[in-house]
């Protein structure tokens, strides 16, 4: 328990810290917001710093800071540490200044920011890339929160093949499409306070549960050797688990940082403060909006790795193939009782669709600003959003219908996720040497290039990429690390040096 509470201080105090340093190197003032300058009723609308903060954090928590930390424990009490570190000095700086610069631009989407600090050939590539990955988040955060509906909350078997599953589903794709086409402070800037409380109730009622129910958690210092129960594989055999020889065995970098996503840092991310952008008030707002919200996510990621963790030392769940779903079920329902265990799903299934409508909603922004496309009206708005809806459609009966369907969907999707922050990391550093602010570029660099060595070195290897072997990979990995910072260097400097000679 002692590395989970000593985990939780490094996350807040850090957080105290280094977002007030991230806040200082931006340097936000008074001028007039978007939500104002261009207030059309529909995306640019003003509200209220406490909606913004709640809104932007039920945008980026998906099934992420959950099903990730569940899986991700299985490396040790490790993953206490490395948590929240990467939290503050990554994810929570990656949210803020990708939410700050749009918000600056005037509310400008992600693709736009890309578009402003990097040439045609990445913008380009970051339209697709970005794009696929937002049909992926719509298609996995109607199969993940449908399923844990069905089998958790209403004893359904959740099979393809069962008339309740689609039913489920189908409830779900319609909600996604009333957010999408609504303005945003008619759907869900009403109905998000309400999820926000039961999201909130769920996460913090675990927190106290792991004290109350005595949870035993590992410290880094103790034995990791020894078996705290048996795993059971996909194909049946049982063997005993520790986490240490689990640690050996599954090469914590690159894994664990492609495992545990959201909660560390997430390049979905970006695309959902770019929407936040447009309904706030003031630019001082953007501390709390979005780099105090991905905090907050790392303490729910925080919170359901010891969970998780004590439930497995108490042999109350066995690690086998539905590990993330079973394992959400056992601790809601083992701290929090019958009820307040119920209430508690509630909150898990609300995370990943708050997370699903606006990515949705999101890409028909991107689209409809990348393309020109007018979106004044609902019906122009429905016809791009039938196109959108289609390929979901398409993507998650494949993966339903499909017996690998979706772990391979899960697992680019978990890739595709962490790479699309190297895109903003480049954009920030951009940025930054284009403000007078290049002394600060080692901010968005460092996380940048860990990442660009953790998703190349993963993708290298990865049945689902190159299976090449390891130390090929990590060669890689490095070399195209090393390539990433240099470009961006030098490109920042190239621009900063034109824009100088221009005010010549």
């Amino acid at each position: 328990m002692t590395t989970f509470i000593i985990g939780l201080v490094i996350l807040f105090v850090g957080a105290a810290v280094y977002g007030k340093f991230c806040e200082k190197v931006f340097g936000p003032d008074d001028r007039e917001t978007p939500a104002y300058s261009k207030q059309d009723g529909v995306d640019y609308v003003p509200m209220r710093g406490w909606k913004n903060a709640l809104i932007n954090l039920l945008n980026i928590a998906g099934t992420g800071p959950i099903f990730g930390p569940i899986q991700g424990i299985l490396f040790g009490p490790i993953a206490f540490i490395t948590i929240p570190i990467t939290n503050i000095i990554g994810g929570a700086m990656h949210d803020y200044f990708s939410g700050m610069i749009c918000l600056r631009d005037g509310g400008s989407q992600m693709a736009s920011m890309i578009r402003k600090y990097s040439n045609k050939g990445v913008y380009g590539v970051y339209q697709v890339f970005c794009s696929l990955l937002l049909l992926l988040v719509g298609a996995v955060f109607i199969y993940t929160p449908g399923d844990i509906a069905a089998t958790q909350v209403f004893g359904f078997d959740g099979k393809a093949t069962s008339v309740s599953t689609w039913v489920i589903y189908g409830v779900i794709f319609v909600y996604y499409l009333i957010a999408t086409l609504f303005p945003i402070d008619k759907i869900i800037g009403r109905i998000y306070p309400v999820f926000g409380a039961i999201l909130l109730f769920s996460a913090i009622g675990v927190f106290i549960g792991l004290f109350v129910k005595g949870y035993p958690l590992l410290n880094v210092w103790d034995d990791w050797k020894s078996p705290v129960f048996d795993f059971t594989a996909a194909d049946g055999t049982v063997t005993s688990f520790s986490y240490g020889e689990y640690f050996d065995a599954n090469h914590f970098i690159p894994i664990f940082f492609i495992t545990v996503a959201c909660g560390m840092l997430s390049g979905f991310h970006s695309t959902q403060t770019a929407i936040i952008s447009r309904s706030m008030k003031s630019e001082r707002q953007g501390r709390m909006t979005f780099y105090n919200m991905m905090v907050l996510e790392g303490f729910i990621a925080m919170v359901w790795a010891a969970a998780a963790m004590g439930v497995y030392n108490l042999g109350l769940q066995e690690a086998n193939a539905s590990l993330a779903t079973a394992t959400v079920g056992v601790v809601c329902k083992n701290i929090l009782g019958s009820v307040g265990g119920l209430i508690a799903l509630v909150g898990i299934i609300v995370l990943p669709i708050t997370s699903g409508d606006t990515a949705l909603r999101g890409l028909r922004l991107q689209i409809s600003e990348s393309f020109h496309i007018d979106q004044s009206s609902k019906s122009k708005r429905v016809g791009l959003s039938a196109v959108i809806f289609a390929l979901v459609a398409v993507i998650l009966v494949f993966a339903k219908m499909n017996s690998e369907g979706f772990n391979i969907l899960w697992r680019y999707f978990a890739w595709s996720n962490q790479t699309l922050s190297l895109f903003a990391f480049l954009a920030i550093s951009v940025w930054m040497f284009e403000n007078g602010k290049a002394k600060w570029v080692w901010m968005p660099l460092i996380p940048g290039a860990w990442y660009t060595f953790i998703t190349i070195t993963y993708i290298m290897n990865a049945q689902i990429g190159f299976n090449m072997p390891w130390p090929v990979a990590y060669g890689i990995g490095i070399a195209a690390a090393v390539v990433y910072v240099g470009i961006i260097c030098w490109y920042g400097k190239k621009r900063s040096s034109r824009l100088a000679n221009a005010h010549l």
